[in-house]
């Protein structure tokens, strides 16, 4: 037995763990059909914290410019985080969108990417309540 690290995603009316060190979350601007992908690990050496990482825009439009320093990668403008260790993430969620996906990587050390993660929208871990989901770092028992 041992602790694991992991996401608490909780809704109003639910909550859930999803174990692994590291994910990434990601949606498409409802507006600008752009995706948006932000990479975070889990941190158990001060208590269990998210680290923002890495996040990426595939492209730019009105009001989604990326921010100063970001680097074009493999058609992403790809940039460091402002906020690098952020207490929670409040997402809204709705009926009337997609639904974010949370890419979960179960081997730490290896970068979060399409190729090394799986990938599903996030109500295959806990439904919208067509309010705000919070995501947190915490852990859980095997």
């Amino acid at each position: 037995m041992g602790i694991l690290p992991g996401l608490c995603l909780a809704t109003a009316l639910a909550s859930t763990f999803v174990p692994g060190q590291q994910f990434t979350l990601a949606w498409v601007h409802s507006i600008e059909k752009v995706r948006w992908e932000e990479d975070y690990r889990v941190d158990l050496r001060a208590g269990a914290r998210l680290v923002a990482t890495e996040a990426r825009v595939r492209g730019s439009a009105a009001g989604m410019e990326p921010p100063p320093g970001a680097v074009l990668r493999d058609g992403w403008f790809a940039y460091a985080p402002q906020d690098r260790y952020p207490q929670e993430l409040r997402l809204s969620r709705s009926e009337f969108v997609p639904d974010y996906e949370l890419c979960v990587n179960q081997n730490a050390g290896e970068r979060p990417g399409p190729d090394s993660r799986d990938c599903q929208p996030m109500a295959r871990w806990l439904p919208s309540d067509g309010s705000i989901t919070t995501v947190r770092a915490c852990t859980g028992q095997p």
